[in-house]
């Protein structure tokens, strides 16, 4: 007797979703998420929020303008929170959102996989 394997794999599934067609939406989506910007402002994130200085700091060689529009893309995607608290000076905090922070568990192995290997793909 023959068995059939009838699971369906993870590029079989994103075939079928549409996910590797160039009209499908989730290429926007991966552009936010996967630019070189919007990924170390999301791990800059993941564990507690920051202001827009800390942010600057953390985030080495990010001018403001690209900080500016990496957060302005990443909270209108839903993926960070913005909060202007009524303070002389303004203060303005940024978190991730419950989605943001569920894209921070599935993207902080990556980003630990590219640090240790780093080194081995680009030399030292």
């Amino acid at each position: 007797m023959t068995v059939i394997d009838t699971r369906v794999s993870l590029l079989d599934e994103l075939m079928v979703d549409g996910v590797l067609s160039a009209a499908c939406p989730s290429r926007v989506v991966l552009d936010h998420i996967s630019s070189k910007w919007g990924v170390l402002v999301l791990v800059a994130l993941a564990e507690r929020g920051q202001r827009w200085g800390e942010l600057r700091r953390t985030v080495e060689g990010i001018s403001e303008k690209m900080l500016a529009s990496t957060l302005r893309t990443l909270e209108q995607d839903g993926l960070v929170l913005r909060e202007a608290q009524p303070t002389i000076p303004p203060r303005v905090d940024y978190s991730l959102t419950p989605l943001g922070q569920e894209l921070a568990t599935v993207l902080l192995p990556l980003v630990g996989w590219v640090a240790r290997n780093a080194s081995r793909i680009v030399g030292d």
